[in-house]
């Protein structure tokens, strides 16, 4: 074997052949300076619909990415064919910056996060009055993804022609989350969208629901488009999932955003992390500088009991926050 000194010549030096042919690897990667702006609008099957300017192109991940996927509602970097012509397929180089971040776990016990939507502003709860039933559990878990999240939250209850609304709201009344209360009636002559569509102006709202609640027939109404709709289950009381993907769509006069998500039957709290809830309790958050480190805010050493004793909050505030930082510990049918 020939053995090289510290100064070899070039003619030395031999240089094993590529087989494949192709260029050899670098870590260098393309900056993709000259990608254009866009705006995912949702995801089928690892292809994604993206707003770039006044089009909508079809694109798919590039490799560089890595693990790191896009979802609706992120704003990408583009390079490729953007016409949005028939067969074109453009790559996502980047996924730039996120505002905020919707997660959810299948249940409490699964590690296993998946992101809901991007870059949303606000969330919005709806929940049916009757058919089917209310169900507090899964609003108050929605409630927490959203504090979680940094969303500002929104019930929206339907069917109030068929149950009262008082006391599903006196429940929620501590919280002061604003919310909008729509009949059948309303929604068919167009003035519940009307109502719902003030609460969603310059904003990215999401939408999230039980299967059934007219959640899917109440975003039709809101952007004069039609999804598949479905129906409750007479024997089960349960809906059916007819969104199978969330789809975010403009509001009439581009005041506004609103994404469809698929109907929840669960919403899990894995990802929550229990310190960050009470920034949504700025009335609350002074009095736990005199917490035991790592408090949970519900156990004997809390100072927050003092707090509210000594008259700086409502009661029922602190008893609606550890209703919250408890629903991890409780099923959603309880």
């Amino acid at each position: 074997m020939r053995r090289y000194g510290k100064n070899p010549d070039e003619d030395d030096i031999r240089v094993r052949p590529n087989r494949k042919g192709n260029r050899p690897r670098t870590n260098i990667r393309p900056k993709h300076e000259d990608a254009s702006e866009g705006f995912v609008l949702t995801v089928d099957r690892g292809r994604l619909h993206v707003l770039v300017e006044d089009r909508t192109i079809i694109a798919m991940k590039a490799r560089e990415l890595g693990r790191k996927g896009a979802v609706v509602g992120d704003r990408v970097a583009v390079v490729g064919d953007l016409s949005g012509a028939k067969d074109t397929l453009a790559r996502i180089v980047r996924v730039e910056e996120r505002s905020s971040v919707l997660r959810r776990t299948a249940d409490d016990d699964d590690p296993y996060e998946r992101v809901v939507v991007a870059n949303a502003d606000q969330l919005a709860i709806v929940t049916a009055l009757a058919d089917p039933e209310p169900r507090p559990r899964l609003i108050d878990r929605c409630l927490v993804a959203a504090y979680d999240a940094g969303l500002e939250p929104l019930l929206v209850l339907t069917k109030s022609d068929l149950a009262s609304p008082d006391k599903l709201l006196e429940s929620y009344g501590a919280l002061g989350v604003p919310y909008v209360v729509t009949s059948r009636e309303e929604l068919a002559a167009g003035a519940a969208a009307e109502r719902v569509r003030e609460r969603l102006t310059d904003r990215v709202t999401a939408f999230v629901g039980h299967s059934g609640v007219g959640k899917t027939t109440l975003v039709n109404a809101l952007v004069e488009r039609q999804r598949a709709t479905g129906h409750v289950n007479a024997v089960t009381g349960r809906g059916r999932h007819t969104t199978t993907s969330a789809l975010a769509l403009p509001l009439p006069g581009d005041t506004g955003w609103v994404i469809d998500t698929p109907g929840v039957r669960s919403f899990g709290l894995h990802h929550v992390d229990p310190s960050r809830v009470i920034l949504a309790f700025p009335d609350l958050v002074p009095g736990t500088e005199g917490c035991p480190r790592a408090c949970s805010h519900d156990e004997p050493d809390c100072a927050l009991d003092q707090w509210v004793t000594d008259g700086h909050a409502d009661p029922q505030r602190l008893y609606s926050l550890r209703r919250l930082l408890a629903t991890r510990e409780r099923r959603e049918g309880d």
